[in-house]
């Protein structure tokens, strides 16, 4: 079949990133990287990767490839993108991350919302710890971290006056990095050699599909994710009505809270870990088109979209 030209958005955070809009439900993500012909997206909350499961189904149900993970802020507050092939894995390491997040209670005043949601946008919880924190790890420790966890490791918004490796190190430390991820085409020092992808950094919806990168990848493995995740979909179909936001809709803070339980009291990650959209993700025909994307990316077959500047 050869090789397929895709188009691909590595950063992106749902209404559980205190700094992302409230809207950012992960069905409507996925409805606006389908309008705006994204082929892969994934989803990379600060420090957490709870809304992972909902983000599965919704891709999948849009005909998006999903990749899961977080965006991790170090000691000396560098963001670093740590990207999982399936939900269960990016679960895993974000219960493992959580423990590395000092004890700030979340003021939503403050902070911003932090909202777990199902996958029909009920709202399950709103995270008690603020998520936005510096872990207590080190840049260097948590790449290393999060490639020992089989993670994609890319450096985010290397060349940003904040958060980067370029504001806070000045260089880029050697690591074991697939990629990096530049606003602009980057410096030497912040690159390290490493291929440079572009990323949208999506907090708000006008922000979706920004700034994605071409990647050639092998069109056999990408049709067999894609057969694989339309039976996911199908396997996950509930009978009652399909309440995914539409591509010009979005949930406001009330239509969260009405959705909410109030049954039982949510149990996180380990109830996460235990539900049927985690546990019938195709997860090895989902490896199979990681490993091909992070041979592409080491390989350099990626075609950044930088933004316009110096």
């Amino acid at each position: 079949m050869g090789y397929l030209r895709l188009s691909a958005d590595l950063h992106n955070h749902s209404c559980l990133s205190p700094c992302g809009d409230l809207s950012m439900s992960p069905g409507l993500l996925a409805a606006r990287a389908r309008e705006r012909k994204i082929d892969i997206l994934a989803l990379t909350d600060h420090n957490a990767s709870l809304n992972c499961p909902p983000f599965a189904l919704a891709c999948a149900r849009k005909g998006i490839i999903p990749l899961f993970g977080m965006e991790l802020c170090s000691a000396e507050e560098v963001h670093l993108l740590a990207l999982f092939p399936d939900p269960r894995s990016a679960l895993l390491f974000g219960a493992d991350i959580h423990r590395l997040l000092p004890d700030l209670a979340w003021d939503p005043e403050a902070f911003g919302d932090q909202a777990v949601v199902d996958e029909v946008e009920g709202l399950l919880e709103l995270h008690p710890t603020y998520l936005g924190a510096a872990l207590d790890a080190s840049f260097e420790e948590l790449a290393y971290k999060a490639a020992g966890s089989g993670a994609l490791v890319i450096p985010a918004h290397v060349d940003r006056a904040m958060f980067s490796v370029q504001s806070q190190l000045g260089f880029l430390p050697p690591g074991p990095y697939d990629a990096i991820e530049s606003v602009f085409a980057p410096e030497p020092c912040v690159s390290g050699g490493h291929s440079p992808i572009s990323g949208s950094d999506a907090h708000y919806p006008e922000h979706i599909g920004r700034r994605p990168f071409g990647v050639d990848l092998p069109g056999e493995v990408v049709e067999n994710l894609a057969e694989a995740l339309k039976i996911f979909t199908k396997l996950n179909t509930r009978k009652t009505v399909d309440t995914f936001f539409a591509p010009d809709d979005s949930p406001d803070e009330d239509s969260l809270t009405d959705a909410s339980r109030d049954e039982d009291v949510f149990g996180g990650y380990d109830e996460l870990l235990t539900q049927p959209v985690v546990n019938s993700y195709p997860e090895d025909a989902a490896k199979l088109f990681f490993e091909e994307l992070r041979l592409a990316l080491r390989e350099g077959r990626v075609q950044p979209s930088f933004a316009r500047g110096a």
